[in-house]
Formats: C-alpha cells, sequence, structure tokens
C-alpha cells in the first residue's frame, strides 16, 4: 500500500509539473522518496528496460539536480550532433532512439555509411562524458518470425556497441540488450507504425563515480 501511494504521489508530481525543466523534476523525485521512488516508477515502465533504467537509477535531491543538469547539458549536445535521432530527458538521464531504417539495410545488422558517420558523432559526445552508463537496446517490428527477429535485433544492438567502442567509449560503460518483436512503442497495424518500431534504442544514466561527486556537492 505504501509502495503504491508513493508511486501516485510521484506520478502526480511529475505530470502536474509541466512547467518545470527536467532538472527540476529530477530534484522533485528526490523529495518524494529519492531512488526508492525511481526504483518504483522504473517497476512500472519494466516492459521498457530503457525507461525503466533510466528512471530506476534516479538518486533525486540535491545530487539529482546537478545531475540533471549535466544531462541537460549532454542532451542537447547530442540533438545538435544528431537531428535525425530522437533525444529525450528522461528521469536523470537520457533516452536516445535511432530508426533502425537509418541504420541498417531491410533485415540486415551491417551499419550503412552514414550510419558511421551519425554514431561517430554520438560516440565523440558520449566519450567526452565519461561518468556515465549506455544500455543500448535493439528492437524489431512483427515481420518475419519471432527467433529471426530477436537474432537481427541482438546483432543491430552489438553492432552500434561495437562501433562506438571503436570511437573509444569503453566496453565496460556498454551494456546490450535485444527484444526483437516483443516491445512495440506502436501497434504493428501500418507500415508506419512498424518503421517506429524498428529502432536501436539508448538508455544514458549516470555511474556511481557521478552519482557520488553530486552526493558532495562536486559536479559541474
Amino acid at each position: 500500500m505504501k509502495k503504491n501511494s508513493l508511486i501516485v504521489l510521484v506520478l502526480a508530481f511529475l505530470i502536474g509539473c509541466k512547467s518545470l525543466n527536467n532538472t527540476q523534476k529530477g530534484t522533485g523525485i528526490g523529495a518524494a522518496g529519492g531512488a526508492a521512488a525511481g526504483a518504483a516508477i522504473g517497476g512500472i515502465h519494466s516492459k521498457n528496460s530503457v525507461i525503466g533504467a533510466l528512471i530506476g537509477a534516479a538518486v533525486g535531491g540535491s545530487a539529482g539536480y546537478l545531475i540533471g543538469r549535466n544531462m541537460d547539458k549532454q542532451a542537447q549536445e547530442l540533438k545538435q550532433a544528431i537531428p535525425n535521432a530522437t533525444v529525450e530527458r528522461v528521469g536523470e538521464g537520457i533516452n536516445l532512439t535511432f530508426n533502425s531504417g537509418l541504420l541498417f539495410k531491410i533485415n540486415s545488422a551491417e551499419l550503412s555509411d552514414d550510419a558511421k558517420q551519425e554514431l561517430k558523432k554520438v560516440g565523440g559526445i558520449l566519450a567526452k562524458y565519461e561518468d556515465t552508463q549506455i544500455l543500448l537496446e535493439g528492437h524489431t517490428d512483427d515481420t518475419g518470425s519471432d527467433d529471426f527477429n530477436m537474432k537481427l535485433s541482438e546483432r543491430r544492438a552489438e553492432a552500434v556497441s561495437s562501433y562506438l567502442e571503436s570511437e573509444n567509449v569503453p566496453s565496460s560503460r556498454l551494456k546490450t540488450k535485444w527484444y526483437g518483436e516483443s516491445q512495440p512503442k506502436f501497434p504493428n497495424d501500418s507500415e508506419e507504425n512498424r518503421v517506429k518500431n524498428r529502432r536501436v534504442e539508448l538508455a544514458i544514466y549516470a555511474n556511481d563515480d557521478m552519482k557520488k561527486d553530486a552526493e558532495k556537492g562536486d559536479l559541474k
């Protein structure tokens, strides 16, 4: 009962505070229960593990404010560098989504030349902000068999991870997951929606060093 009340409280706060920026919302999560609240909300979004990872990693309070401010700067750089991708601030982290059609040929996990140029820009920014972790997830639409889609989403997530590693993002910061067609963002009832479901998503969030610096007030 207490956990459910906490979830309702934090969700009401986030939904009701449209006038606040993401940094201020991160502080609000802390006021409502810090990491425990973030983990509780993350559970609601467990089907979408990128969102769950971002909100579940929240620390809240003054430390969350500093982390959010740092992420605001990084998100702005990513938006300017890769306008073809979707960059959203979620909690104290960043959700970066690539349409697979912009990265790969159909039924392929080989990165196109244009995709490599986009990922080179992403890699440069991620390498600059070295106190973050990156979760990469591969997703497909429902075209093809479950087994084929699962393997394709794995190969695509690994391809993006490998390229970022080649751009000086350490493998220790990169984690990959893949879900095939099991986590659509939109109903697979039209080609327009299927295109949106064929995607590679990144969750960018604070590592332990950033959290410690934020808690001490040393994060710039």
